[in-house]
């Protein structure tokens, strides 16, 4: 346990499609909004795909508009009310990653989130995850000047956590995440079982692993023990 704490410190995750599956929420909102507005609902598989896009792109897909369109931001915010009031009505943890923070709890490690998120949607949801006691460090996309692919908020982390960049992984489901990880100058894993776009291969983004599944990380962690 020694020799691994020294080395390596601290996992850092994205949260949706990462550590939580809240697609299945974020969908709910947004047929709620397409019905009050008479449009027909958009299905769950085209969702996944487009979450760490952004609530501005599921709406200007969902409803076919463009980004100059004013309606667009009324229904974002009626789409962003809707959802806080339902963060958890469907998400869930990804199946084994309460196996995977056991395993790093267990073994001395520390972990946090760092996402896009902001915080105001961000803070209920790890709340209502029951993972507000036991996270080192809760960075979301207002708590610094940059969002990623930006590095700022995985620095913000480290210095949250007293890490340095060398002794912290990052996971994330998108190539902004593999990128902001790299900019740091952290390791990176790509969470495959997330919410990766239809066009986008991660096997091109550089990370240094590509997890199936949640639990591949005890694996990846047990070899740099």
């Amino acid at each position: 346990m020694h020799a691994r704490s020294h080395h390596l410190r601290t996992i850092l995750f994205d949260l949706d499609g990462t550590v939580a599956d809240t697609a299945p929420d974020l969908a709910y909102a947004l047929n709620i909004v397409l019905e009050e507005e008479g449009y027909p609902p958009f299905a769950l598989d085209r969702v996944r795909p487009m979450v760490s896009l952004g609530g501005r792109a599921l709406i200007e897909a969902a409803f076919g508009l463009r980004p100059e369109d004013a309606q667009s931001d009324h229904l974002r915010q009626r789409f962003l009310q809707l959802y806080r009031q339902n963060l958890t009505k469907h998400t869930r943890l990804f199946p084994g990653v309460t196996s995977v923070l056991d395993h790093i709890e267990e073994h001395g490690l520390n972990w946090g989130i760092v996402t896009n998120k902001s915080a105001w949607l961000t803070s209920p949801l790890i709340e209502e995850l029951g993972l507000t006691t036991r996270v080192a460090c809760v960075v979301s996309g207002d708590t610094t000047n940059n969002f990623k692919p930006h590095p700022e908020p995985l620095l913000y982390a480290c210095a949250q956590v007293g890490s340095d960049p060398g002794e912290c992984i990052y996971i994330g489901d998108s190539h902004k995440d593999i990128e902001a990880g790299r900019r740091a100058g952290m390791q990176t894993l790509v969470a495959l079982f997330g919410y990766i776009p239809n066009d986008e291969d991660p096997s091109t983004w550089g990370a240094d692993s590509l997890l199936e599944i949640p639990e591949e990380l005890i694996d990846w962690l047990e070899l740099r023990a």
